[in-house]
């Protein structure tokens, strides 16, 4: 079978129109927000040194940032603004994808835009503007007329620079919330499905080459007066538009939307709560590959309605609690806390994905490490790797703080790949889940816990506030409570990490459902 004979391939064509169409428009919202700034201020600057330096240096401070961490800031400041709306005016908004996505982008783009702009203008020979002085012009109808004119190839050069790190960078935008075609990217990466990868990778390339070739073409025109390039140019950027419109005008809006964080288990299980909504009538669509903090924050807002998190995070991570409780203690008074909020603990899964230390089994052995107390006097010479939040959650200070541990070096891995990491040596220890399939295909041993310092981790169901009363949603849900045992998700887990058209999130969701609804 050839590589684009796979049916992931057509699995991912089946999501281009929604992933490009969503790309397509945050990126045009960024472009023009970031020119309506950028032009005014760099006209402004032109001729003031001060501005002009303060405006290129915030510009440039901006680059340094990492566009993920950029985007990501954008969401708690928002929402903060939400939450002073709705209690000083009485309204509030929508924190969540679109608009932190928009106002992390403009400020991407501003860079080139003013360095170009101030360029092309401070480039204009002073012989041309005194001629234009000369004729009676007036400063404003010297700019519009000579200045600019003269001007915009340079500025054309800048705008489509920016075009390109946005369109880029967008890509980044999915754990906000903001569907783009980095969906693509960063589930694959999650589930290990390479065509995803590299289709999403291709698809953001061709967009950024085709935008910046119609922007060339607008460049073309201006700079050589030819209104029909200028125009042909305009027009292909309003087709590209009005082609990823289309489907979102053509498609209905979802009903119900389920939240998904950044690692295999809840890709498949947010596939499994929509093919349910979607088996009861009721219309679904995910928004993966959000942040814990996100996630909850989001649904708390009303922009999801329903995802799966777990016990333990939600009482050390979110609400900040050091002790360990029981399991039915933790689980009753986790409930209480969270209705408080007006969220509603629809009730558990059936099984707990706790984070744990693990090592390959055989090194254990050797070494006479069971559980996490042996391996505290080793520690220092060994090194440990966890997910990309494993070592800022209270979680492992709690672990730190109960056991004395202090390795050589700590790594941040992808989920998936800590586990090859570990079998092969790369890594001693790594920061694990005890429901992933992967630790039995490598032969991997959960290290015990004797002081409890890891608290339980059961997977719960969570609803937003706006569907506490949402009858048909609990009757949808209803078959998944209770029903999914450690040994459904650890083989979900284990299928969903391999590589062919059998491990996609849809094709292990069905397989789970099977399973289970025979119960």
């Amino acid at each position: 079978m050839s590589l684009f004979s796979d049916p992931r391939w057509t699995e991912a064509l089946a999501h281009l129109p929604d992933y490009l169409g969503n790309h397509v428009r945050v990126s045009l919202a960024a472009l023009t927000l970031g020119l309506i700034v950028s032009l005014p201020l760099a006209i402004a600057a032109r001729n003031r040194p001060l501005l002009r330096g303060a405006l290129l240096g915030f510009a440039s401070i901006v680059q340094t940032v990492p566009g993920l961490a950029l985007l990501a800031l954008f969401y708690p400041l928002l929402l903060a603004l939400a939450a002073l709306t709705l209690s000083w005016f009485g309204f509030d908004f929508s924190a969540f994808g679109f608009l932190p996505a928009v106002l992390a982008l403009a400020l991407y783009s501003m860079l080139p835009v003013l360095r170009n702009t101030i360029t092309g203008l401070s480039g204009v020979d002073p012989a041309l503007t005194e001629a234009a002085q000369g004729v009676g012009m007036t400063p404003r109808q010297s700019l519009f007329m000579v200045e600019l004119p003269l001007a915009l190839p340079v500025m054309m050069a800048g705008i489509r620079t920016a075009a390109v790190w946005v369109i880029g960078t967008a890509t980044l935008s999915t754990p906000i919330g903001q569907t783009s075609l980095g969906n693509y990217i960063f589930a694959g990466l999650q589930t290990q499905n390479w065509v995803f990868v590299v289709f999403g990778c291709l698809a953001a390339a061709a967009l950024a080459l085709a935008v910046d070739q119609l922007l060339a073409l607008i460049e073309n025109g201006l700079r050589h007066r030819s209104r029909l390039r200028a125009a042909l140019g305009g027009v292909g950027i309003a087709a590209l538009v009005a082609a990823t419109l289309v489907p979102a005008i053509a498609r209905s809006a979802s009903s119900y939307v389920v939240g998904a964080k950044t690692f295999t288990e809840q890709y498949v299980l947010a596939a499994l709560i929509s093919q349910r909504l979607n088996a009861d009538g009721l219309s679904a669509t995910t928004r993966a590959g959000l942040g814990s903090s996100v996630i909850f924050d989001a649904l708390k807002a009303g922009d999801i309605d329903v995802y799966v998190d777990y016990s333990g995070t939600l009482w050390a991570n979110q609400f900040h609690h050091t002790d360990v409780r029981p399991r039915e203690e933790l689980l009753a008074d986790l409930k209480m806390i969270l209705a408080q909020q007006d969220i509603t603990l629809l009730g558990e899964l059936g099984f707990a994905n706790a984070y744990a230390l693990v090592m390959p089994r055989q090194r254990a052995e050797q070494q006479g490490i069971r559980t996490i107390a042996d391996l505290a006097a080793l520690a220092p010479s060994m090194s440990i790797a966890g997910d990309y939040e494993f070592f800022s959650r209270p979680e492992w200070a709690g672990i730190k703080q109960a056991y004395g541990l202090s390795f050589r070096t700590q790594r941040q891995m992808q989920p998936d790949f800590m586990y090859a990491a570990v079998a092969s040596g790369e890594v001693d220890v790594i920061a694990g889940y005890t429901s992933d399939g992967l630790i039995a295909k490598y032969d991997l041993v959960v290290l015990g816990d004797p002081r409890h310092a890891i608290p339980p981790y059961d997977a719960v169901m969570l609803l937003a506030p706006k569907r506490k009363d949402d009858a048909k949603l609990r009757t949808a849900l209803q078959p998944l409570l209770g029903h999914i045992d450690i040994a459904a998700m650890r083989e979900a887990n284990l299928r969903a990490a391999g590589n062919d058209a059998t491990s996609s999130p849809d094709a292990v969701a069905r397989w789970l459902w099977e399973r289970i609804g025979k119960k």
